[in-house]
């Protein structure tokens, strides 16, 4: 009777233990540890002067200095854009002349400093007192003041725009190539003209490669405008607090005044990179659904034939399917 009831009980489960984990509480401990070290130096360390950094985080000089910033920035992104996606149509070319000049272009301005080019442009009135047009070894028909058309603003925003270029071109190229050659085959197949396929096909597929690194260049142009005291341009965010500083000989808060700044500015960029990423990783990244595209879905239906359309091929061979 007993040895029934033994074999009638419950099976006893193991006793399984957890993985435990040391390191990572070790690690988070001296990471808490550090942080409320830094926490602490900055409220007890008098020499921060935080009476000064909320005196002019919202001074005219400064606030000015980061409406300037901003509009350095999406310039020259503007122009940066437009350039770079025609040096990667070009260095994509069969012509040879277009291959060779957006290869020299991009040699140009990625191996040369950014400060040396900004200089450059600021003494460009030097090198070329008169913008001028005519006939060559002929008359002049007219000609105007370099320094008129090329300002310090037209200076900072060429400079900058100028060896950003090279920088995105290669980013276009290599999100142009990274769409697979048979998808244009496909669309040319169907009909569709080369400026089609480039909108409704080729580019929504190369935008999710070329967003995460032009987002990134975009970032690096904010922060480059702090060069643009080569020109010279003196209404920049980083020229502002260096003024301010060198005013009342207090440096250290302004400096911390133009890091704010920057990291409010770098977060809402961040923000942005974020939606547009999530917009065009559509049906790539599995956390966001996928939206159809007619005219890629019919490219791809017309490269591998669907599934569906198996058993009609089969059914085309009676007489072997018999034997």
């Amino acid at each position: 009777m007993d040895s029934h009831q033994d074999s009638q009980a419950a099976p006893v489960l193991n006793d399984a233990v957890p993985v435990r984990h040391p390191g990572r509480w070790v690690s988070a401990i001296i990471i808490i540890g550090v942080l409320v070290g830094f926490v602490q130096s900055l409220v007890t360390n008098p020499r921060f002067r935080w009476d000064v950094v909320g005196t002019y985080i919202l001074d005219t000089k400064v606030v000015q200095g980061v409406a300037w910033t901003l509009v350095l920035t999406f310039a020259s992104m503007v122009l940066a854009i437009i350039l770079a996606i025609l040096l990667a149509f070009m260095r994509q070319s069969d012509n040879p002349v277009f291959r060779w000049s957006s290869w020299t272009w991009v040699w140009f301005f990625r191996g040369t400093p950014v400060y040396t080019q900004l200089l450059f442009w600021g003494l460009i009135a030097v090198l070329y007192p008169k913008i001028s047009a005519g006939v060559p070894f002929g008359p002049e028909m007219f000609s105007m003041d370099t320094s008129t058309v090329v300002t310090a603003t037209v200076a900072a925003i060429l400079g900058l725009g100028l060896n950003e270029s090279a920088y995105l071109a290669e980013i276009f190229r290599a999100g142009l190539k990274s769409v697979d050659s048979g998808q244009m085959e496909a669309a040319e197949a169907l009909g569709m003209g080369k400026t089609k396929i480039m909108w409704r096909i080729i580019l929504p597929q190369a935008m999710r490669v070329i967003v995460p690194p032009t987002g990134n260049e975009t970032i690096g142009m904010l922060k480059t405008t702090s060069l643009v005291l080569a020109v010279p341009f003196t209404l920049d965010l980083t020229f502002a607090t260096n003024a301010l500083a060198n005013r009342i000989y207090l440096p250290i808060p302004l400096l911390i005044v133009a890091a704010f700044w920057y990291l409010v500015i770098t977060s809402i960029l961040m923000v942005g990179q974020h939606f547009i990423e999530a917009h065009y990783g559509k049906g790539v990244d599995n956390r966001v659904p996928a939206a159809i595209n007619p005219a890629a879905a019919k490219a791809s239906a017309a490269v591998a034939p669907s599934a569906e359309a198996e058993p009609d091929l089969k059914m085309d061979f009676p007489e072997e399917e018999a034997k």
